[in-house]
């Protein structure tokens, strides 16, 4: 009696199918990238838009190709760009002046209450993330963050390796409005304001 090879009753056990991209991930993945304000990692992604992560990962390196013009259609003016491990949508470098111009032109010249109390947070606190911001002033602060890089007024300094959020800080350019030469000319109340996780500064408890 001769031995003979194990079967199974599913030809393809032993070989995982390799993941199926499909038009729509790529489609929901763009939706999610558009307004998302902080890189996202690809478990992220996936949870959001509810396929599996290779999936997603595949989806993810055919849209970067689509948009730098790798498929046979025209670089597009913004990329799908890998920053501390995760993704987002950024205007490509080479068109940074004209959308800085164009916003520039389009926003009201005089700050909202609750864009000088967020620009007081940060110009305080710096660097410091959206998320704590939001939680020292108890509101959401995405848009007014927004209009605060539109503005000039607050930059990215640097996004963290783990977390993906996005550092900010202030810039020249308020210095220049407030009329002074360094952040160091600002009334001494940073002492006074919540970090964001959950208690005040020692100096603030004395």
């Amino acid at each position: 009696m001769t031995d003979e090879p194990t079967t199974t009753d599913d030809p393809q056990a032993e070989v995982p199918p390799a993941p199926v991209v499909t038009a729509d991930v790529a489609r929901r993945l763009e939706a999610i990238l558009l307004i998302v304000e902080e890189p996202q990692s690809l478990v992220s992604l996936a949870a959001a838009v509810g396929s599996p992560v290779p999936a997603v990962r595949q989806a993810v390196e055919g849209l970067v190709a689509d948009y730098d013009g790798e498929t046979g259609g025209p670089v597009r003016g913004f990329e799908l760009r890998e920053v501390g491990g995760g993704w987002r949508l950024y205007v490509r470098e080479e068109h940074d002046d004209l959308v800085s111009e164009f916003v520039n032109a389009q926003a009201p010249s005089r700050l909202s209450q609750a864009a000088l109390e967020t620009l007081a947070v940060i110009a305080y606190k710096q660097p410091v993330t959206r998320g704590q911001v939001a939680s020292i002033r108890a509101v959401n602060v995405d848009s007014v963050v927004r209009t605060l890089l539109s503005r000039g007024l607050i930059t990215e300094v640097f996004t963290d390796a783990e977390t993906g959020a996005i550092n900010y800080g202030t810039t020249d350019a308020l210095l220049v409005n407030l009329g002074i030469n360094s952040l160091d000319e600002l009334p001494h109340i940073s002492p006074l304001l919540d970090d964001g996780t959950g208690g005040f500064d020692e100096e603030a408890r004395r």
